[in-house]
């Protein structure tokens, strides 16, 4: 992205290769909600296509690629997806520089699971509704996507980055026939682990089901 805070992860990205901290968001690992979530259907990806959004340094698309899938992951700080690939020389994850308010017309309604965490709370409030639409776009006619996001409650004071996410703003990803199936409240109360899903079909409430 070409805004401020976008600017501002691309700094933080650069500084942590030049042996500075490292992103305070990077686990490290497969997020554990991720992983929690694909361990209780046993998700296996058969070659169908994932796409990790805001994907850092890689470790959530590892993950889904290890699992079978087909999987893309994009991120708009250049020195995070040159470290991906530095990371994982011989992965066979596709890794882009993009921008998640002015993606690929291709990437639309494309994807079979496609993975949200932690980015749209990391844009200006202002934001969050068309990032929204921007990621349910990419959910393919039989897909499903899934939402990891920190809580906020309404009328409650926030200073951000972030800008966790509102019950009301998850419901903004819901749009046309991408449905929201399922909303928990996890970690203490302190995140979001949200499903959607095109169809009945799409739903993640079988085993190995996309």
């Amino acid at each position: 992205m070409t805004s401020e805070p976008s600017g501002m992860f691309e700094a933080i990205y650069a500084g942590a290769e030049a042996g500075e901290a490292k992103p305070p968001w990077d686990y490290g690992a497969p997020r554990p909600q991720l992983v929690e979530w694909a361990e209780a259907r046993d998700l296996a990806g058969g070659g169908r296509e994932a796409l990790v959004v805001g994907c850092g340094y890689g470790a959530d698309a590892e993950f889904l690629a290890l699992l079978g899938f087909r999987t893309t992951g994009f991120d708009f700080a250049p020195s995070a997806i040159a470290a991906a690939r530095r990371k994982y020389p011989a992965s066979k994850v596709n890794y882009f520089v993009a921008d998640v308010l002015d993606l690929p017309r291709e990437w639309q309604r494309r994807f079979d699971l496609v993975v949200e965490s932690l980015t749209v709370q990391s844009m200006p409030p202002e934001q969050h509704a068309e990032a929204a639409q921007s990621i349910a776009a990419l959910v393919a006619p039989v897909g499903t996507l899934l939402v990891l996001a920190t809580t906020w409650d309404e009328g409650s004071e926030v200073k951000g980055p972030p800008w966790p996410l509102t019950r009301a703003e998850l419901e903004e990803f819901a749009s046309g026939d991408l449905t929201l199936r399922s909303v928990e409240r996890i970690e203490g109360g302190n995140w979001w682990r949200a499903e959607l899903s095109r169809g009945a079909e799409g739903s993640m409430s079988h085993a190995s089901q996309v």
